[in-house]
């Protein structure tokens, strides 16, 4: 027999994750339900998710938000993949970026002949075949012009860096504007039914008391419902990814407007540096068993496109995930959630991923706990999906530098991974597994990035001829090169359709 509906939906906390989770709610529900934010101005906001990836573009198109007046709102810029810079070996360089890599030619994927045409030293940088990649080196951006078939202007997959506090204020407008109630005040205590321990209420320093049907925890790193309150239990991940702070600062921004975001490995740990239009953000990711906080502000400090606009804001964590994030009628989001370390950029697509989710499976007055469960085996899936991935760019080191690196280096990995590496180590395949996150192509620019090659390619390649391949290969970075000339240059891009107002 069909529940009740549920009538009221309590968000505690805002910020991005709050508000994203505002805004998707209240476009999707239509105002069929109450939805309230409480937030405190009193409590600070980790805020340092200011890069994302392709997935972000999704959210932004069923929210109703204008591309422009977005990048407008938030001195965005946009991006076109990740530099890695000293993760294979110091002095190294590659890019993860966005989108396809070459064309397929036959029946196996461009990639297989690339490791035989690489074997034998006859193929380009992994780069050249890539549209995104070319372009990002170059400075160059466009949207897709899907009017141009199939060419590669026709496939350029792109996400984007902003203010991730302009961002959440953005979309405060837009979730208030769609009938979404923000309550100011302090959380004091948590109100939970006695015979079931649903938190009922949240009551604030006021006095006032904030009754729901559901809850939605965004109240970061404390897990103010999922874990103060409900006790979900957290799964420590820091023996395979070993960084436990971070240190923020924004500085001025470089000559050149670069749309992609770098990640560059230092002697315990790496810094991020993430451009904006009106400045650049940059952060030390590290572990402090090998460098002391000091030393890591020296080395964030003495790595900077220009002048610091602030004092470094430091950063404590746990990497990890909850051990349930939906208990009762509590659904944890963000950092509440879970922390991966933002490498790859993906802390804002885990907010987006668990609000689908939580629209896939949205409770009645029920709550099944068959659906609660699906949940969290769906969040624990990806939660490790990633770290799996994030585990990789560590693991997958050759730096005998540090204690750090070589200790990664040696590090047991879960089995999980293991199995992709063995896989690959094989003969160059990668298995997608369920719809994880980080597509083939993701791992093949990681793996090769970081000097990790197959022993032998898929014996389906020497279908074709050894010289059919190789013209094949030059006239799909002959057009990559033309398409990427045709670019506007990124910084100009910006400048004729989405210039932030001047501060």
């Amino acid at each position: 027999m069909q529940a009740p509906h549920l009538n009221t939906i309590v968000i505690v906390g805002g910020g991005t994750s709050g508000w994203m989770t505002a805004t998707a709610l209240a476009t999707a529900l239509r105002g069929r339900y109450r939805i309230r934010l409480v937030e405190s101005d009193e409590i600070g906001i980790v805020g340092v998710g200011e890069a994302t990836i392709p997935m972000i573009q999704r959210f932004n198109t069923v929210a109703g938000i204008d591309e422009a007046e977005f990048m407008k709102a938030t001195n965005g810029t946009f991006k076109l993949g990740i530099e890695f810079v000293n993760w294979g070996r110091p002095g190294e360089r590659y890019m993860h970026g966005f989108g396809r890599v070459g064309q397929d030619l036959w029946t196996v994927g461009f990639e297989q002949y690339w490791h035989k045409m690489r074997a034998q030293g006859r193929a380009r940088d992994l780069g050249e075949y890539s549209i995104t990649r070319a372009a990002a080196h170059a400075n160059k951006f466009m949207p897709p012009r899907t009017d141009l078939g199939n060419s590669p202007l026709a496939d350029i997959a792109y996400a984007y860096h902003f203010d991730a506090s302009l961002y959440a204020r953005h979309l405060r407008k837009l979730s208030e504007s769609r009938g979404v109630e923000r309550t100011e005040g302090k959380i004091v205590h948590v109100s939970q039914r006695a015979h079931d321990g649903f938190v009922d209420a949240v009551v604030l320093e006021s006095g006032e008391r904030v009754e729901g049907d559901l809850f939605i925890d965004c109240s970061g790193f404390r897990g103010l419902l999922i874990e103060q309150t409900l006790g979900a239990g957290f799964e420590d991940w820091s023996h395979w990814l070993p960084c436990d702070r971070a240190l923020a600062v924004p500085c001025e921004s470089a000559p050149v407007l670069t749309p992609y975001t770098r990640a560059t490995a230092h002697g315990a740990g790496w810094q991020w540096r993430i451009p904006l239009q009106n400045r650049t953000g940059n952060g030390h990711v590290y572990c402090s068993r090998h460098i002391s906080d000091d030393e890591a502000t020296a080395v964030l400090l003495s790595n900077l496109d220009g002048k610091p606009l602030a004092d470094p804001r430091p950063i404590r964590f746990t990497t990890g995930m909850r051990k349930k994030s939906w208990v009762k009628n509590v659904v944890a989001v963000g950092l509440a959630s879970g922390f991966l370390e933002p490498l790859e950029s993906t802390s804002i697509h885990m907010v987006q991923a668990a609000v689908q989710q939580l629209l896939d499976f949205f409770p009645d007055q029920g709550f099944a706990q068959v659906d609660i469960d699906a949940f969290n085996r769906m969040t624990r899936f990806h939660y490790e999906r990633i770290r799996d991935f994030i585990i990789l760019h560590y693991h997958a080191n050759q730096r005998d530098d540090s204690a750090f690196w070589q200790a990664c280096a040696h590090m047991a990995i879960p089995d999980t991974l293991r199995e992709k590496l063995d896989l690959f180590r094989s003969h160059g395949r990668i298995q997608r597994y369920n719809n994880e996150l980080f597509t083939e192509v993701g791992w093949l620019q990681v793996l090769v990035g970081q000097n990790v090659h197959p022993q032998a390619y898929h014996p389906l390649v020497d279908v074709q001829s050894e010289e059919g391949i190789h013209d094949y290969m030059e006239s799909v970075a002959d057009v990559v090169r033309q398409c990427v000339d045709f670019m506007p240059d990124h910084a100009a891009f910006i400048a004729g359709h989405c210039k932030a107002p001047a501060m």
